[in-house]
C-alpha cells in the first residue's frame, strides 16, 4: 500500500526540520508551471534507471501534477524494495491550492 501525505502535513514536517527529499516526477515541459521549493526534478520515465540514487535516509516524497502518476511511481518503487517513498496527495495542484509556495526555475 502506498503511503501518502497531504500538503499541509508535508509543509509542517519540512518546517520542523525533518529529513525529507522532494522529487518532482513531471515532464520538463510541466516545470514551467513551477516546482516546490527544494525539490529535485527526475522525470517519471527515468526512475527505473536512477532509482539506485534515491537516498536511504529520510523520506522521499514524490509528486506530479495531481498525485496520480506519483502514486504509481511510488507503487513501482515499493515493488522493487524502495520503502521510504511517499506520495504527495493532490500533487503540486493541491500544494498550490493550499496556498503553499511554488517557485519558478530556469530550465536546465
Amino acid at each position: 500500500m502506498v503511503r501518502e501525505i497531504d500538503s499541509r502535513d508535508l509543509q509542517a514536517r519540512i518546517a520542523a526540520g525533518e529529513v525529507i527529499h522532494l522529487l518532482d516526477i513531471r515532464t520538463q515541459g510541466e516545470l514551467a508551471a513551477g516546482i516546490l521549493p527544494e525539490a529535485k526534478h527526475l522525470p517519471m520515465h527515468l526512475i527505473p534507471l536512477r532509482m539506485h540514487e534515491f537516498p536511504a535516509e529520510g523520506e522521499v516524497v514524490l509528486y506530479c501534477r495531481s498525485g496520480a502518476r506519483s502514486h504509481h511511481a511510488c507503487a513501482y518503487l515499493m515493488q522493487r524494495g524502495v520503502r521510504n517513498v511517499v506520495n504527495l496527495r493532490g500533487g503540486i495542484v493541491g500544494w498550490a491550492g493550499s496556498g503553499l509556495p511554488v517557485e519558478q526555475r530556469l530550465a536546465g
